[in-house]
């Protein structure tokens, strides 16, 4: 089953939902003035009727689209009605009390596809389980780099292993670094966190995500000494691209510390070059540093926090 809530069906501009899919969602039109850097929270159910498997993520994003996180709610916490395009761009918010939503799926390009591995090793898929009806949101940055104004939207689709499928579940691992504090005027200033990894599982993808003030992202296998081992560098904030193992043959990757570290390097001297940015949602005047992959076997997402130099596990 699909659906296309909050579209605009009647003008044409989104397309016809795919009987394929698990569940489809098309966030309503934004419209962005020439100029205008905007970050949108967009909240949905999704559609599907009945638990989903899901193994594979298609997306294609409006021109003026810059990226997009999908982040299922399953308690609730924080959810709107249906269809409601919030500005405020927090709609994936950490919590020291838990609760947060979960990261799920996430794309920086215009078109997109995702294909979980189909083999763990012992000859099952991977998947990620959407139960029916789950409260979710789009959290969607936009940027009019034109002297027009325009609409823009994503189009997201999920597409499940028939039911009944033997498959290894998978999840994400998320940290976030609320102790960045960039200096008036840095010039590559590194801002570097540390969290444990689950035991016992594997990796079979490795990114980051930051903002505009970035120059460098590298997400390391244990502390940052002499011991640690590099794993992700990328030199692009917008398009970070990822480290990936998805065949027992490359093979998946398995930490052989307890930690992961990950560094972001800065240097603001654009439009925020007079302020101190600190961690935040804003793509325009906050700063981000992340790292972010899915590991299996899993039994629910892990989500860290470095707060106050210290790693909290939601």
């Amino acid at each position: 089953m699909t659906t296309n809530p909050g579209g605009d069906d009647d003008d044409g501009s989104n397309p016809q939902p795919d009987p394929n899919a698990a569940f489809e969602v098309v966030s309503k039109d934004a419209s962005l003035a020439p100029g205008e850097q905007t970050t949108y929270c967009y909240y949905f159910h999704t559609s599907n009727t009945e638990d989903a498997l899901i193994a594979k993520w298609s997306s294609h994003m409006s021109p003026g689209s810059h990226h997009a996180i999908l982040y299922l709610n399953p308690s609730g916490q924080g959810q709107q009605p249906d269809g409601t395009l919030d500005p405020s761009g927090n709609c994936g918010g950490f919590s020291l009390q838990g609760g947060a939503p979960i990261w799920t799926y996430a794309t920086q390009t215009e078109d997109q596809e995702l294909s979980l591995p189909s083999d763990d090793g012992n000859r099952k898929p991977l998947a990620q389980k959407v139960a029916a009806h789950t409260p979710a949101v789009l959290q969607l940055h936009y940027l009019n780099a034109t002297l027009d104004p325009i609409t823009a939207h994503i189009d997201l689709k999920a597409f499940a292993l028939p039911a009944g499928t033997d498959y290894t579940e998978t999840a994400a691992y998320v940290t976030y670094n609320q102790d960045i504090a960039i200096d008036k005027d840095a010039i590559q200033q590194p801002v570097t966190a540390s969290c444990g990894v689950p035991d016992n599982v594997k990796f079979w993808t490795i990114s980051t995500h930051s903002h505009k003030q970035s120059v460098k992202t590298v997400v390391f296998d244990g502390t940052i000494d002499n011991s640690s081992t590099e794993i992700f560098t990328s030199m692009d904030w917008e398009h970070p691209g990822s480290k990936d193992w998805m065949t027992p043959q490359t093979p998946f990757y398995t930490f052989t510390n307890t930690k992961l570290s990950w560094t972001c390097t800065y240097t603001n001297d654009g439009d925020n070059h007079d302020s101190v940015i600190h961690a935040g949602p804003s793509a325009s005047t906050n700063e981000m540093c992340m790292a972010t992959g899915y590991f299996f076997p899993a039994t629910a997402p892990s989500f860290n926090i470095q707060y106050n130099g210290t790693c909290y596990s939601l």
